[in-house]
């Protein structure tokens, strides 16, 4: 998969519809998250999609691309997303995404961290 694609992918995954997730989303993945119940499954993570609001604008920077092995692709980037009722939403993001077969790819791993804040 090209950069071109892999970006593209991911923005879909942050503004798509449920059936563009459980498209992309393997049922081996693994996600964490900043929101209850955290740690993820795949079919978890479809279901919680299918009862949120999608996010209507995403903007993907600092992005990293590594391929560590032929079929495996990992990616690194910063997010900052838009919604009805919630904007300016920021986060750490990592995904690792899994040759299926040529061609076929799905998303095996993904997680957002927000920025910390530390009290002094």
């Amino acid at each position: 998969m090209d950069d071109e694609r892999i970006w593209g992918s991911e923005e879909g995954l942050w503004t798509g519809d449920e059936a563009t997730y459980r498209a992309a989303i393997d049922e081996a993945c693994l996600m964490v998250l900043p929101a209850p119940p955290y740690v993820m499954t795949g079919p978890q993570a479809i279901e919680a999609v299918a009862a949120t609001p999608r996010w209507t604008r995403v903007d993907l920077t600092e992005r990293q691309v590594s391929r560590p092995q032929e079929g495996l692709i990992v990616i690194a980037y910063k997010a900052r997303a838009d919604r009805d009722g919630m904007t300016g939403y920021e986060a750490a993001c990592t995904t690792t995404y899994r040759m299926i077969e040529h061609g076929t790819w799905r998303v095996v791993q993904h997680q957002q961290t927000p920025p910390l804040v530390a009290s002094l």
